[in-house]
């Protein structure tokens, strides 16, 4: 298994506290990664955290943050259908999924998040 392989997931929501939908996406988000204990689950709510988002405009909740080691994967909205993250995951975890390119605002989001949950651990 390479190094790449067996990197640290990360998974994260980015919501609002204000966000109807979130407040009802949030159990079923809890119990996924209780579900997927090999994961890393996160709630990031982006007014909160303003520093960590930084400059990304993030219109549409739940916005999903999903990254392997250092390498973000997956950064949009999705549905707030808790199987449409499960497949997606799983699908990640068994075949892969090609790293967002360098330029793309997930790297420097990815990297924000890991601090702040380094920092609060």
């Amino acid at each position: 298994m390479t190094e790449a392989a067996s990197a640290p997931w990360l998974v994260v929501c980015l919501c609002a506290e204000w966000c109807g939908t979130c407040k009802e996406y949030r159990p079923v988000f809890e119990a996924l990664a209780q579900q997927l204990p090999s994961m890393r689950f996160a709630w990031l709510d982006v007014e909160d955290e303003e520093d960590v988002v930084g400059d990304l405009d993030i219109v549409t909740f739940p916005t999903m943050l999903v990254g392997q080691g250092d390498q973000p994967l997956f950064l949009g909205p999705l549905l707030p259908q808790i199987g449409i993250l499960q497949r997606m995951l799983e699908r990640f975890s068994v075949s892969g999924a090609p790293v967002l390119p360098p330029e793309d605002a997930a790297h420097a989001l990815l990297a924000n998040v890991r601090r702040l949950l380094a920092a609060r651990a």
